[in-house]
């Protein structure tokens, strides 16, 4: 059975034009005060392209903002027709597709790497269960890229968001040092762990 439920769906369907706002700080992002988000977006993409080539699976790729400074043969998914819509137009050398997370339409080990950012964070406990068994399933390593734990935030809460026409949406969210996620996943080397950002290879 998927996983993701229809309203979080919904959710990034509408915000596809409008989600590289978040990377970039424009929009209405540019009114928050992140101090050094710019300068660890830039270590980010550079810890992506520094990986070494692979056949890569992205998992809920979104814009291709990340995806697209993947080495080697890549493949990347979403669940929103939008977002593919803006990765294609992005990366015309990646093939790009619309699918779901759980199940995914691949073969046991057709990937040697899947890589995941700011997604397994706003999965609820049965569906990281299920998302995990998925990606062990199709490639021997996974890297998951999420949102660092800060100082007074807690781990997990329903946010309320806001998208440039006004609308408001609730979504789960999840923040990780980068030792918990480690241990999360079952043990792995940590890639990054930033005031932002944290990355975990398992």
């Amino acid at each position: 059975m998927p996983i993701v439920d229809n309203h979080m769906r919904a959710y990034y369907q509408q915000r596809a034009a409008e989600y590289d706002d978040w990377w970039l700080g424009t929009g209405l992002f540019a009114r928050r005060e992140r101090p050094g988000w710019l300068a660890e977006v830039a270590e980010l993409i550079e810890l992506i392209r520094s990986l070494p080539p692979a056949r890569v699976l992205d998992i809920a790729c979104g814009t291709g903002f990340l995806t697209q400074h993947l080495q080697g043969d890549v493949v990347a998914i979403d669940q929103s027709s939008a977002m593919v819509a803006v990765a294609s137009a992005r990366m015309p050398h990646v093939r790009v597709l619309q699918a779901d997370a759980v199940p995914l339409p691949f073969a046991d080990n057709e990937f040697g790497r899947v890589l995941t950012g700011h997604f397994y964070g706003h999965l609820l406990p049965d569906e990281r269960t299920s998302f995990l068994t998925e990606a062990r399933r199709v490639a021997g390593e996974a890297i998951v890229v999420d949102s660092a734990r800060r100082p007074n935030i807690p781990a997990e809460q329903w946010q309320e968001r806001e998208l440039n026409d006004g609308t408001r949406h609730t979504v789960y969210k999840r923040f990780f040092t980068a030792p918990e996620l480690a241990h999360e996943l079952g043990g792995g080397e940590i890639l990054h762990d930033g005031g932002w950002f944290v990355a975990v290879s398992a």
